[in-house]
């Protein structure tokens, strides 16, 4: 963290950077975050309610999967969050080992149970959707084998968080193995390219046209969106939640508790 006592004449970015800290302490999050939380609940449910009727009962089968096909509305938002989750572990890791910022290790403990939920879901209906198509619900291929290895990353940092929950130590074994872990996501999305595997190519992304129609990428979107709404809207009532258990003898939460009985 620059030392701004030092400096004469802040530059712009030690500005911007001291504008910043001034909204990641726990009490400028819950006020600044809290409000969200309906929000992006509203946006999750609206986009989730229909790209699940559009995807399950509009779309067109698939030609050659059927009817199969479809629990790619359930697998492919799962597993593209469990993926980005994890990166925002690493991220938060980063953030809370370099400038101790404790919000950063709050959000990080919030978030690990909902990416290892959805890395879960990614992993039972992928088995469903590979029985019928592949004919086995499991093989040691390079995707799924990876995602698996962060089913068990998941499961370490939330085991970290709650071994270290009540020492000093709270949030730097967990953040220092979200970091490492790390490693594990560009093997997962790039091994469907560095082995030959069994596991298909990425659906859609951002720089490629949709290798479907847009009668079935289209409520598809609407789920992968609705799906980062609805894990936004609950990571934030997650963080909150810690921050007043957390700060629970501080003034502000006893007025805020106080606040919420009238």
């Amino acid at each position: 963290m620059p030392n701004l006592n030092n400096v004469s004449s802040p530059s712009l970015w030690q500005r911007i950077w001291q504008g910043f800290l001034t909204t990641v302490g726990t009490k400028q999050f819950f006020r600044l975050f809290a409000p969200w939380v309906k929000w992006l609940g509203i946006l999750a449910a609206i986009c989730l309610a229909i790209g699940s009727i559009w995807g399950l009962a509009f779309a067109p089968p698939d030609y050659l999967q059927g009817n199969s096909y479809r629990i790619i509305f359930i697998h492919v938002p799962a597993a593209s969050l469990a993926i980005s989750i994890y990166f925002a572990l690493a991220v938060l890791g980063v953030i809370f080992m370099v400038w101790k910022i404790k919000t950063a290790s709050l959000v990080a403990q919030a978030l690990a149970p909902l990416g290892f939920l959805l890395c879960v879901i990614s992993l039972l209906t992928g088995s469903i959707w590979a029985k019928p198509t592949w004919g086995t619900y499991w093989v040691w291929d390079a995707r799924l084998t990876s995602m698996l290895i962060l089913a068990f990353l998941y499961a370490g940092v939330m085991a970290l968080f709650a071994a270290f929950e009540h020492t000093a130590n709270r949030g730097k074994a967990a953040a220092i193995l979200s970091i490492v872990g790390a490693v594990n996501l560009p093997i997962i999305k790039y091994s469907v390219e560095w082995w030959n595997t069994l596991h298909q190519g990425a659906t859609f992304t951002l720089t490629e046209a949709p290798k479907m129609s847009a009668d079935m990428w289209m409520p598809l979107l609407l789920m992968v969106v609705g799906s980062y709404f609805l894990v936004a809207a609950l990571a934030v009532y997650r963080t909150n939640t810690l921050i007043l258990n957390r700060d629970q003898g501080k003034a502000w939460v006893k007025e805020y508790i106080r606040s919420q009985r009238k």
